[in-house]
């Protein structure tokens, strides 16, 4: 069991190993702490095999036939590209997650977010708290470097499907809004670029003119709202619906509505607990590689001036724990 309390004027942190007492405690744990799998799945026969998208390995770890994958946000397309790729037949209920092309006008797409500033929005400027929440845009394809779009999979045979809702007895019920969402992924698309070309024309940057090919094979599908799992064929589903995040690891009343900590750009109300590494903590790039460490930064001169003197974690082997939490 892994906890963090708060004794007196010190915090416990509980391991599986050792319990270890500390002025300060920055929790750095992520926001994907466990995965996301509908409770409808429960409805689907057990003849069908059931996994998460971080339990896929490759194709020829599934069982032989058709493989449904669910969601289609980085993996979930990713791991559709390479089930059709290598010889299977897909249906892919799509989800809600844009897309923006590999490259555009000789450089790479997060290059153009970058000098855009798209990364420096603040969690402030979200219309909503759900915003912190939104899926990230399909970007690249399963070996790197390329372009992923849903009209192409729509092309290369995939069957595209609208949200999965529900499943009853062998029926995986789907919604009516394939052409809904296949807009919204084109539009999203059609957003992010017309930001880079105007901040190009802006600042004058003498860079090379491109024009993205529109596909449109996705709107020729049919909407489907009922499909029989195994008239379809369809042995294994990929649940590529994301991930839950619990902090209740942390025994104070840290989190929001929400579940997720409240706190200022990382500093809690509660002297000496941080939060560090999640979507949002401060801008858009906080959850990023390239930009946690700025974050970091700002929380370790927090500390520094916080602390006086040795701050230095030691480990106890007992100690007088309180009741409750």
């Amino acid at each position: 069991m892994f906890s963090v309390e708060k004794v007196g004027d010190r915090y416990v942190v509980r391991t599986s190993e050792k319990n270890y007492e500390a002025r300060n405690v920055v929790v750095a744990t992520g926001l994907y702490q466990s995965a996301k799998i509908p409770p409808f799945s429960a409805e689907i026969s057990p003849s069908v095999v059931q996994l998460h998208s971080m339990a896929y390995k490759k194709p020829s770890t599934l069982p032989e036939g058709a493989v449904l994958v669910v969601g289609t946000g980085q993996s979930g397309a990713q791991i559709a590209q390479e089930l059709y790729q290598s010889g299977r037949k897909v249906y892919l209920s799509i989800g809600s997650a844009g897309r923006v092309p590999r490259r555009y006008r000789g450089k790479d797409i997060t290059d153009w977010f970058t000098r855009v500033g798209m990364f420096d929005t603040k969690v402030e400027e979200l219309k909503s708290s759900a915003d912190k929440f939104q899926p990230v845009p399909q970007v690249s394809g399963k070996n790197g470097g390329q372009s992923l779009n849903l009209h192409q999979f729509a092309r290369d045979g995939v069957i595209l499907l609208g949200h999965a809702r529900d499943a009853h007895e062998g029926q995986l019920i789907l919604a009516a809004d394939l052409q809904e969402t296949l807009a919204a992924v084109d539009q999203f698309e059609i957003d992010a670029l017309k930001k880079i070309d105007d901040f190009i024309s802006r600042v004058g940057l003498a860079v090379p003119t491109e024009n993205i090919p529109r596909l449109l094979d996705g709107y020729k599908q049919e909407e489907v709202t009922e499909l029989n799992l195994q008239g379809a064929g369809i042995s294994t589903v990929v649940w590529a619906t994301g991930y839950a995040f619990d902090f209740s690891l942390v025994k104070l009343p840290v989190v929001d509505s929400d579940g997720y900590p409240i706190q200022k750009r990382g500093v809690t109300r509660y002297p000496g607990l941080y939060f560090l590494g999640l979507p949002w903590l401060y801008n858009r790039r906080s959850g990023i590689l390239f930009g946690v460490g700025d974050d970091a930064a700002y929380l370790a001169a927090h500390i520094a001036a916080r602390d006086s003197h040795s701050s230095r974690v030691l480990p106890f082997s007992d100690i007088d724990m309180p009741t409750g939490k």
